[in-house]
């Protein structure tokens, strides 16, 4: 071969491939609704990355225009427009759903469950992703995991908790199975989508409420009108978010398209856990300043609370088969997890306890 031209063939056959690759992707133009605000970071901006990097990667073969909650499908009725194809796809948690599927919260938080990276083991090496696929597949919904955060607060609260006893009466926003864990504890629990607390809450409507973390309470305003933020999250460790597919649509799809959205909110994944991380500590030192007391719930609180959930845990896995098939998945891969995450990892004191 002509040593001159061979790198001219090389170059043409790279062109060549890179056309046939785009020629694969096939076109789509999909409307998607988010569940959350996209101004709150970690929560509802990860939606945009996501499709900002599949328009990218498929050379705007792949393009989202996204809506915000309610301007398409209110955020709390998501799935349901997905299953009935009025829309696509969203981007939404999957707790929305308890109503209807007793075991959607466990795949996007559980009361002193896993921490985000045990989740996303368990999920996509432990068999959670095929769970959920089964449970939302009789929905008609193709769920794919593509957000992930750390441990929301406990809450934001007018008053000082300072034992169980405080919680009895508390008008109180909660999601989830934390929801049913502060009902057993006495408190009078609502669930209102995340542009409606603030405005509760200032009206005296609420007495606290819980939401997400520290950068996303904050830009929502709830340290204006509620000043003892609580910690740990007990009750979320890990939120976890979901791209959902008509599944009718999904299976259509060419396999590189599929390929592509998964790739992405694969991606999206680890982008959103490592954007929430990182801005937290800003926040809270932010919050200090306006007044806001970070405080710790006692210890025999929590104990209580563990109690309370491993009850409602207990309850519903007795009604409801399919949360009982997650939950007891959940819990084996948890244990046989907590054997390396005890052995490999410092103690969480352990900076305190020498010193340093």
């Amino acid at each position: 071969m002509n040593r001159r031209k061979a790198p001219k063939l090389v170059l043409l056959a790279a062109l060549m491939l890179a056309a046939g690759t785009a020629q694969a992707t096939e076109t789509l133009r999909w409307k998607v609704p988010n569940a959350f605000p996209s101004h709150l970071p970690a929560l509802g901006d990860n939606l945009q990355i996501v499709a900002d990097s599949l328009k990218a990667a498929s050379a705007g073969a792949i393009q989202f225009k996204t809506f915000e909650p309610g301007n398409l499908v209110p955020p709390l009725e998501l799935s349901d427009a997905v299953r009935d194809k009025t829309i696509d796809a969203g981007y939404t948690w999957l707790g929305y759903d308890a109503g209807k599927i007793p075991a959607a919260p466990l795949f996007s938080a559980r009361p002193f469950g896993m921490e985000p990276w045990e989740y996303t083991a368990w999920w996509y090496e432990g068999g959670g992703r095929q769970l959920a696929e089964d449970i939302y597949g009789k929905r008609n919904v193709h769920p794919i995991l593509c957000g992930i955060t750390g441990p929301e607060t406990a809450g934001w609260f007018r008053k000082e908790i300072k034992s169980m006893d405080d919680l009895k009466g508390l008008k109180i926003r909660f999601a989830g199975l934390g929801g049913e864990v502060m009902q057993k504890a006495g408190a009078s629990v609502t669930l209102l989508p995340g542009s409606e607390i603030f405005q509760a809450l200032e009206k005296g409507a609420l007495d606290a409420t819980e939401f997400a973390m520290p950068a996303v309470d904050q830009k929502s305003g709830f340290d204006k009108v509620a000043k003892f933020n609580y910690f740990p999250g007990w009750h979320q460790p890990y939120t976890a978010f979901h791209f959902i597919v008509n599944k009718q649509v999904w299976d259509g799809l060419e396999p590189s398209t599929r390929g592509m959205l998964e790739m992405a909110c694969t991606a999206g994944v680890l982008r959103n856990l490592s954007r929430g991380e990182a801005i937290q500590g800003a926040v809270l030192r932010g919050l200090k300043e306006k007044g806001v007391t970070a405080q710790q719930i006692p210890a025999p609180m929590l104990s209580e609370l563990q109690k309370l959930s491993d009850a409602v845990m207990a309850e519903q896995a007795a009604k409801d088969a399919d949360f009982k098939r997650v939950y007891e998945s959940q819990e084996a891969f948890a244990k046989d997890y907590q054997t390396w995450k005890g052995l490999a990892y410092l103690p969480r004191d352990f900076n305190d306890a020498s010193g340093n």
